[in-house]
């Protein structure tokens, strides 16, 4: 396929990634493709994605060198932008980042042949019914060591926007779009709708709307539910609500779920792939929809999630069923599929000889 410009979203704190986007460079070189970097947070401010995007050429390949976090931006200026995206894993969880660092210049000889798979996963868009701002002196408090907020959402000029639906604000969430409390003593209330439905009205410490990809994230550690990132759904999850019904929610991607700050609410924060975005007031709401856009994410082979999630989350198998004698095999299918279900998606069998192990997440 044709690459004319790489985009590079380097961890600046890792020398690791500082010596794997090097190599991309020399990589570039060496196959006349200019390489960009994109530097968030370049002179102490950050930029909004078109202007990042401009700044770095239009880059039909965006390649992240850090963990899942720093895949996360890139995603952010892939999606904008229609490109793909390939995440060099220097990270501690890595369940976005797809090749290891010493990996990379093979990956990128795979994607420039050719050899590669094209997922494409499901992401977030968002309305509100004004324009998201942080009031002034939250950036200070909210730092804790990371680089400054995000500028404000941009509203998007292609969609229809006031009356009862809001301003479409020109923002893409791959993992999750939050809605949480700003002050400790007291939670957020809020209506929950689904699909234009009063679900019911939760106080809670935040409640959030992810993706099948954000639902190995904060939903997980929320207790929400795991979802293979090939499906296709909007997962809402509260995170810890004074009332009985406490569950998950999975919803159709056509069902969009709106959050809604009731009267006697205190002020909520909004954040998008934890990026602080802004803050509401009581009577102010945000909806979650499926963006139209898809991320274009490379994939140099099948993705073996449920494997990645077995290493990544270290489960154990329980003792009571080892002690009922040998451990399960990882993968115990060690002969092709037959015809009537060669239309699954199960893990390849190698043609040299097939192994109960399975393929490596």
């Amino acid at each position: 396929m044709t690459v004319s410009r790489i985009g590079l979203v380097v961890h600046g704190g890792r020398a690791q990634a500082a010596q794997a986007a090097q190599a991309v460079r020399e990589w570039g070189a060496e196959h006349d493709v200019r390489c960009a970097d994109i530097d968030v947070w370049h002179d102490g401010g950050r930029h909004g994605v078109a202007e990042e995007i401009a700044a770095a050429g239009d880059p039909d390949l965006i390649v992240t060198l850090g963990g899942d976090g720093t895949f996360l931006r890139g995603a952010r200026l892939a999606a904008e932008h229609d490109a793909l995206v390939l995440g060099v894993d220097l990270g501690r969880v890595g369940f976005l980042t797809e090749v290891p660092a010493p990996a990379v210049c093979s990956a990128l000889d795979a994607v420039l042949d050719g050899r590669i798979n094209v997922e494409h996963r499901m992401l977030l868009a968002l309305r509100a019914s004004c324009r998201l701002q942080v009031p002034a002196g939250m950036e200070a408090l909210l730092r804790y060591g990371r680089g400054p907020l995000l500028p404000p959402p941009r509203v998007r000029v292609d969609c229809e926007s006031g009356d009862e639906w809001g301003v479409a604000l020109d923002v893409t969430a791959l993992n999750d779009v939050v809605l949480e409390k700003l002050a400790r003593d007291r939670q957020v209330s809020v209506g929950v709708y689904l699909a234009g439905r009063l679900l019911a009205s939760y106080s809670a410490d935040a409640l959030l709307v992810a993706t099948p990809t954000g639902s190995t994230a904060y939903s997980f550690a929320a207790g929400g539910p795991v979802v293979s990132p090939r499906a296709d759904a909007l997962i809402f999850t509260p995170v810890a609500p004074h009332m009985a019904f406490n569950r998950s929610v999975v919803a159709a991607p056509d069902e969009p779920i709106a959050l809604r700050v009731l009267e006697r609410s205190g002020r909520a924060a909004v954040s998008v792939d934890g990026q602080l975005r802004g803050v509401l007031d009581p009577g102010d709401w945000i909806g979650v929809y499926a963006s139209p856009r898809r991320l274009r994410a490379v994939r140099l082979g099948p993705m073996d999630f449920y494997g990645r999630l077995r290493d990544r989350m270290n489960l154990t198998d329980a003792p009571a069923a080892l002690a009922d004698g040998s451990a399960a095999p990882l993968w115990p299918i060690t002969s092709p599929p037959p015809r009537d279900l060669a239309h699954l998606a199960l893990p390849h069998v190698d043609a040299g000889g097939p192994s109960a192990i399975g393929p490596a997440s």
